[in-house]
């Protein structure tokens, strides 16, 4: 074995054209090795075996995914201006534990993080949402079509040499529902947990997609049984994905309850099966007939807003993350269940759920919260670990302002909640004076911007660069530069957009 390593080592040396430009499959064994316990010295070696500067190599080290290409490695403690996308105006922008994924004007896909500038993945497509997960980049048109990029770019080829080739592993993919769309009806929106994508249509369809083998370990995708197509042939394999809690209902009994499972003569998609294994992505069975306007991916469990307001959640909920109360005790919620959140309002008050957030094992039902508290996420100055009723934020419910116009007293709504798969919360609240950005949940590291690595249990008011609150910002923009740094048109409204990622935050401007 360390005859072979020697080998290949030499091989990649031999290949090498010029300093600093190192083959993809090397440029992950260092990044690999300056991740382990390597010294420096054995770094400064493998460095120059390679051909590469160890300062460029230490500098790859960390996932640049906030501020790409730069020498600066430590975290951000405060809100930081990015020199690179000024003028930018984005489509949307997704980050990721290891990588970030944007969408310019253009709606040409950019992506960058650990070890890569940002570079052009996907062109000429019109993409106006991205969902990312550990594996893939889910992008949408304004066609309503699915597509599925490598999030390791190391593994994608040049934009010039991106043509259909009936499923090759380094392209992009193109996801097709199983059953046909009506006429005029499309996708309008993409949700992505840990192993599961989750599709809207225009006409309130539920849709989700296997991401991996893990897709449905919590019955997150809401079915079990389905068919995948074989690439390059007419095909269909069927596969069931059984959720753990069925497939060995004693996993956490004792070993003197614990009983032997049964073996299932089923077939399930291997771990080493890539993405091109499915390419394809399902009706919900159970939520045909049901008109939805949202559709929510927590990181294990999954959420649905129906028209008149109510809410059916599913999946994971060993902290009570689906936030069906406090006495069901089930780990997994296998079926499409409603969520009902009048328990917590006062008698005769009829409620109705105007939005819908998720991220890790966090929910948030407009200002509701329930799920894994023990960071703060929660914002009811408490850090619980598990809440299962859905439970008020402090300082931000039940707020009023005065209103010039009617001469009464109205609320103040909030405009959007953006929940990490970490355990942070961003919330934009839109009132008379501007949208204020507020802030609570983990803050390990520095992802509330406030300077500090303690946690937060209450919402605070973000504070801007200039020392005044952080309010977020709508003009009309003379000019709107594409990644390039070209212009791509003039007098545009955009507005400011607060997004959470894996310990991060950002705050970019964003077509209205």
């Amino acid at each position: 074995m360390i005859e072979s390593q020697r080998q290949s080592e030499q091989e990649a040396i031999s290949m090498q054209p010029s300093r600093n430009r190192v083959q993809a499959s090397a440029l992950s064994y260092l990044l690999d090795k300056s991740k382990s316990n390597a010294s420096r010295r054995e770094m400064e070696e493998l460095a120059e075996k390679y051909g590469m500067d160890i300062g460029k190599l230490e500098n790859l080290s960390d996932a640049q995914t906030l501020v790409p290409n730069t020498s600066d490695t430590e975290s951000l403690r405060s809100p930081t201006t990015a020199p690179w996308l000024q003028n930018v105006v984005l489509r949307d922008l997704a980050f990721h534990e290891k990588y970030a994924a944007g969408v310019d004007a253009r709606g040409d896909v950019y992506q960058w993080g650990e070890g890569a500038e940002p570079s052009i993945t996907l062109k000429g497509k019109n993409i106006i949402q991205l969902a990312c997960s550990g594996a893939k980049v889910y992008a949408l048109s304004a066609s309503g079509v699915i597509y599925a990029l490598e999030a390791d770019l190391t593994r994608q080829p040049p934009p010039d040499a991106w043509l259909w080739n009936g499923g090759n592993a380094g392209t992009f993919q193109e996801i097709i529902p199983n059953n046909q769309l009506s006429w005029g009806e499309k996708f309008i929106s993409l949700s992505a947990g840990d192993n599961h994508l989750l599709a809207l249509t225009s006409s309130g369809r539920a849709f989700a997609h296997p991401i991996n083998s893990n897709a449905n370990a919590y019955g997150q995708l809401g079915f079990r049984k389905f068919e995948v197509p074989v690439p390059s042939s007419k095909e269909h394999i069927p596969v069931e994905l059984v959720p753990k809690s069925i497939a060995d209902p004693y996993a956490k009994a004792s070993p003197f309850k614990r009983r032997p499972s049964e073996p299932e003569e089923t077939k399930e998609i291997p771990k080493s099966t890539s993405f091109p294994f499915c390419t394809a992505i399902f009706e919900i069975p159970s939520l045909k007939g049901i008109k939805l306007t949202k559709l929510v991916a927590g990181g294990r469990s999954s959420f649905a807003l129906t028209s008149t307001g109510r809410v059916l959640g599913w999946g994971a909920n060993e902290y009570g993350q689906v936030g069906l109360g406090d006495n069901v005790t089930l780990s997994t919620i296998t079926v499409p269940t409603e969520v009902i959140l009048w328990r917590m309002a006062s008698p005769r008050t009829q409620m109705k759920c105007l939005d819908v957030s998720a991220g890790g094992d966090v929910t948030c039902f407009t200002l509701l919260l329930c799920g894994n508290g023990q960071y703060g996420s929660l914002g009811n100055n408490a850090y619980t670990n598990a809440q299962g009723s859905p439970i008020r934020a402090r300082n931000v419910s039940n707020l009023t302002e005065y209103n010039e116009g009617t001469k009464s007293l109205k609320p103040i709504a909030p405009d959007s909640v953006s929940v990490s798969p970490t355990g942070h919360v961003l919330l934009t609240l839109d009132s008379a004076g501007g949208r204020d950005l507020l802030a609570w949940g983990k803050n390990y590291d520095y992802e509330l911007g406030n300077g500090k690595r303690s946690s937060l249990a209450v919402p605070t008011t973000l504070i801007a660069p200039d020392g005044e609150r952080f309010i977020l910002q709508r003009k009309k923009a003379k000019e709107i530069l594409d990644f390039q740094g070209n212009v791509w048109k003039r007098g545009v409204e955009v507005e400011q957009k607060a997004i959470t990622g894996y310990s991060s935050s950002a705050v970019f401007w964003k077509l209205s």
